[in-house]
């Protein structure tokens, strides 16, 4: 009894690892070591040839104006400080890769399972495009899900499947208000 026991939890330790699904994952750095700890996953990738499993590092980029012995700078600043996007496999052999690098803290949702991004999530913080079917129609009203307009209603007036836009017509201050919007910003209004 005592021996089936341990076989089942080892069974269950060995199993913690089990979805080979590609998904995103919030690793924390210590601040200031996001490039750092970029590169070095990117370098034991190549030196484990783990390119089918550890697919993409990310650091989120924002453009920023910045002054500079009185003069306007634009830069290029971290979105989110100490944080580093990886899309990857997760399993003994990822999660062991990432989490010893020198300058990571560990995995966003906890160290021992860590939780993957939603599509919501990648769509809302801008890390990956996501393909999204248009189910839209010219003259259909859609509600507004994120950016400056979000909660407006406005009324279709042209799509573009390949670009993944579309124009519509919102009422705003007593007027209309033609905006372009990406399809991951709005959903078909009941």
């Amino acid at each position: 009894m005592e021996e089936q026991n341990n076989t089942m939890q080892s069974a269950q330790s060995n199993a913690r690892f089990t979805d080979k699904a590609i998904r995103w994952y919030v690793i924390h750095t210590y601040s200031g070591y996001e490039n750092k700890v970029k590169t070095s996953i990117e370098m034991a990738v190549e030196n484990r040839n783990l390119h089918d499993k550890i697919v993409e590092v990310h650091i989120p980029l924002e453009d920023a104006i910045e002054i500079v012995n009185g003069k306007q700078k634009e830069v290029k600043r971290k979105t989110f400080p100490g944080y580093v996007f990886v899309k990857m496999v997760h399993d003994d052999e990822t999660w062991n890769v990432v989490r010893y690098i020198k300058g990571v803290t560990g995995y966003v949702g906890g160290d021992n399972e860590p939780v993957p991004l939603s599509t919501e999530e990648i769509i809302k913080l801008g890390i990956e495009e996501v393909q999204i079917d248009i189910d839209i129609s010219v003259g259909d009203n859609v509600k507004i899900l994120a950016g400056p307009l979000e909660g407006f209603i406005g009324t279709v007036r042209e799509i573009s499947q390949d670009k993944q836009k579309i124009k519509a017509d919102v009422q705003m201050f007593g007027r209309t208000m033609q905006v372009d919007l990406k399809s991951n910003q709005i959903h078909k209004a009941d």
